[in-house]
């Protein structure tokens, strides 16, 4: 049986494709494809080919309020030969243990027994200016206005596209009008998507001196695969991430996808550190024992205190701050230690010898 291959076409786009109504016996997959245009169309094209409904259901994907997660060190379930697995926080920090040869190597080159995770919203790519170009091009097509608002700002930007279309903007009431405006909203994002080229300054440089360091290195998002790798490439971004985690691994939260990350790094979980912009994401990471090094910009430094470590931009960072991040109780600092409570010594009696 042959299997069914995306490479032959000219247009890449996340939404499944519609099957053609005949088949022939030259083409394996009946999938119709659709050559991209030179000024970005071929998503609408099949917009109105396969209808909203394909769509709405990726709205949900990038504007939505995710799960944190790993509240009370809880993981994610998955599936080997002799039947499903449990993976949570303390068995991978138990499982994943340093064999002997790694132990050696690893006190040799301390550096690489980390594992770095960067998110991908804002961390390697300002996806906030896709979106609100998104929601701006909605809301020209639609004749609406949005308000300049900061709780406006923090909505779209942050906000699940259902509450912002209902609660925030007031653009829609019937569920019909607001399945036709999910699905127009998640096209301009992709299609935003499909223009970007340029990483989050500093990034670059970053990761060149990581790579320099031998620390092996993840991207965690809730973007699909092809998408993910296509994006990667664009930037010139691909070699430098061993593993990548996206909405194929079907991770139901944030920290979920850190766990993920750090089972394809191949890193105990209290070795890994996290990227993040958001508090949502610091939190997850600390549910997990991981680091958060969280980056000052879609959100302000004060939202960003939990982070063990904030910075304006890349260029403040170097590998000695991942060291100085465990400097302080050594690389198993945030494991979950016993309280050992010492018995208070018996009371010495006085005695006092009067010589006569």
């Amino acid at each position: 049986m042959e299997s069914c291959s995306f490479r032959a076409a000219t247009a890449p786009s996340p939404f499944p494709s519609a099957p053609s109504p005949s088949s022939s016996p030259r083409a394996p997959c009946p999938i119709l494809r659709f050559p991209r245009p030179k000024k970005g169309r071929q998503i609408g094209v099949r917009r109105r080919a396969s209808g909203f409904d394909a769509f709405a259901s990726f709205a949900g994907k990038v504007f939505v309020d995710e799960a944190i997660g790993a509240e009370y060190g809880e993981g994610f379930e998955t599936f080997r030969m002799d039947g499903p697995l449990k993976v949570d926080v303390d068995y991978l920090n138990e499982k994943l243990q340093e064999c002997f040869l790694q132990r050696i190597r690893h006190a040799m080159k301390p550096d690489e027994a980390f594992g770095l995770i960067f998110s991908w919203d804002n961390v390697i790519a300002d996806t906030d200016s896709l979106k609100l170009n998104a929601w701006r091009q909605l809301a020209l097509e639609e004749g609406k206005d949005i308000p300049s608002g900061a709780h406006v700002r923090k909505s779209i930007l942050h906000g699940a596209a259902d509450h912002v279309l209902r609660k925030v903007l007031y653009w829609a009431k019937e569920e019909d009008k607001m399945e036709k405006l999910k699905a127009r909203l998640i096209e301009l994002y992709y299609e935003n998507l499909f223009k970007l080229d340029t990483p989050v300054e500093g990034l670059r440089e970053w990761l060149d001196a990581v790579q320099t360091a031998g620390i092996p290195c993840a991207v965690a998002s809730p973007l699909d695969r092809r998408c993910m790798t296509e994006a990667l490439d664009r930037m010139a971004l691909s070699k430098y991430f061993k593993a990548i985690v996206t909405d194929e691994d079907d991770m139901e939260s944030i920290a979920n996808r850190f766990l993920s990350a750090a089972m394809k790094l191949d890193r105990k979980p209290s070795k890994c550190v996290v990227f993040e912009d958001d508090p949502r994401g610091v939190t997850a990471a600390h549910n997990c024992t991981m680091m958060a090094v969280a980056l000052i910009g879609a959100h302000p430094a004060y939202e960003l205190v939990q982070a063990d470590l904030a910075i304006a931009k890349y260029s403040e960072l170097s590998v000695i701050n991942l060291r100085r991040l465990f400097a302080n109780k050594g690389i198993s600092f945030m494991d979950l230690q016993k309280q050992i409570i010492e018995k208070s010594p018996p009371k010495r009696r006085l005695t006092v010898d009067t010589i006569f």
